[in-house]
């Protein structure tokens, strides 16, 4: 608290306040001039242009009031979206069109008529307790002002007629200089609130709306969906390329010469067709194994505990299963779930050096959480374009969420969040 009045987050915060009023001055004189003359021009064709100017420079003044909340409060707000993405069309008319249309335009020009009355008073009150504050603290060294210049004892408080009350007596000095060291102690705490107001005024007027924050982000994760997509779908055209199509392609081969064998060779022909049945039984149990890649119908028919069981005994350490649900969540949900799960386990199985590793299911509210754990060697992370990164950008699609904690020599816990959905 004693370093609050020399930190620079308090003198930023200060000047913040200092710049607000003649920067609330311009803008509000600038919107109502605008409005003002926009509106008496309606009538007109020129009160349309004039009202779309007024609205581009209050969305100019919106992006400097961000970048000054940037630089002196350290306070971040995402752009919002530009006049360009909502333009239906090319040209002048278009432009005009979309500026209307435009949310964040309005409440631009609302920021600037709300900000000016809380500037003054900000500014008023910062100052006030400011200087008043510094004065009374550093009233000693500068108390040989009066009797040197004006002839009087000291600062007078008070004035009746031919009564005065000066501020001189050693006593005095001593309350005032106390009176000044709270106010200096106090003042910090007082603009850093009063600019509290400020960031909450420049985040929902002059930031992104929560809709249009939604929407981005939805894209942003139906992106994820169709890359994650994309990738299954080319990971089964690998896996079948490479393993139940060229088996099935030599089946082919041999069993047609086995066909020609057949009267030849007998003994030979039969040989060649015993070989393509064991061909068969594993090009069925690869075509198995990939279907269950896609969708497993233990899942389907039993649920999470039989398939997580399934996974858990594939794992090359043991793993304790632990699943308490009541009722089945969404289709959706419980295949995220399995194959979240499923991907931790090979993880555990090819990196941890683990020697065992636990995986819990339960519901909380509407909530779906899931843990895994391992003793192994620790040091996982999730950085973008790792396996762990792109688990979290599928989890974050449907509104989930990954966290980990892997410190150096272990233990591991990755704990993801899922919302619930009944089935």
């Amino acid at each position: 608290m004693v370093r609050a009045p020399f930190a620079a987050r308090t003198w930023g915060a200060f000047l913040y306040v200092l710049m607000g009023l003649p920067v609330a001055i311009f803008s509000f004189v600038y919107a109502i001039t605008m409005v003002s003359l926009g509106a008496g021009l309606m009538i007109t064709f020129l009160g349309v242009p004039v009202l779309a100017a007024g609205l581009a420079g209050c969305r100019a003044i919106g992006r400097f009031e961000r970048g000054r909340a940037r630089t002196l409060l350290g306070f971040d707000v995402a752009e919002p979206e530009p006049v360009r993405a909502l333009q239906r069309s090319k040209g002048l008319m278009a432009w005009v069109g979309a500026l209307f249309r435009s949310g964040v335009s309005w409440r631009s020009l609302l920021y600037t008529m709300l900000h000016f009355p809380w500037a003054v008073f900000s500014f008023c009150l910062s100052l006030v307790f400011w200087v008043y504050g510094w004065g009374f603290l550093l009233y000693p060294a500068w108390q040989w002002v009066f009797p040197t210049f004006t002839g009087q004892p000291g600062l007078e408080l008070w004035q009746n007629g031919d009564s005065h009350l000066y501020l001189d007596s050693a006593t005095d000095v001593a309350g005032a200089t106390a009176s000044g060291l709270v106010l200096v102690l106090f003042t910090p705490w007082l603009i850093r609130g009063l600019t509290q107001v400020d960031k909450l005024m420049v985040a929902g007027l002059l930031g992104p709306s929560q809709l249009a924050t939604r929407v981005w982000e939805l894209e942003s994760d139906r992106g994820a969906v169709v890359d994650t997509a994309a990738a299954d779908l080319r990971r089964i055209e690998r896996d079948l390329h490479d393993g139940a199509q060229a088996r099935l392609v030599a089946l082919a081969m041999d069993l047609g010469l086995a066909k020609e064998k057949l009267l030849e060779d007998p003994e030979a022909a039969a040989k060649m067709v015993d070989e393509a049945h064991g061909e068969v039984k594993i090009a069925l149990q690869e075509l198995r194994d990939l279907a269950r890649g896609i969708h497993p119908a233990i899942l389907t028919d039993r649920g999470l505990s039989a398939a997580l069981s399934a996974v858990a005994a594939r794992c090359t350490v043991p793993v304790r299963v632990n699943v308490d649900l009541d009722d089945r969540p969404a289709q959706a949900i419980e295949g995220i779930t399995y194959f979240t799960v499923s991907e931790l386990l090979q993880n555990i199985s090819k990196h941890a050096q683990a020697r065992r590793a636990s995986v819990e299911v339960w519901r909380t509210g509407d909530r779906l959480m899931l843990q895994v754990s391992d003793d192994g060697k620790g040091g996982a992370r999730a950085d973008a374009g790792s396996g762990l990164g792109g688990l979290a950008e599928r989890l974050d699609s449907v509104d989930g969420l990954l966290l980990l904690d892997s410190p150096i020599g272990g233990p591991t816990t990755l704990t993801a969040e899922l919302p619930w959905r009944d089935a």
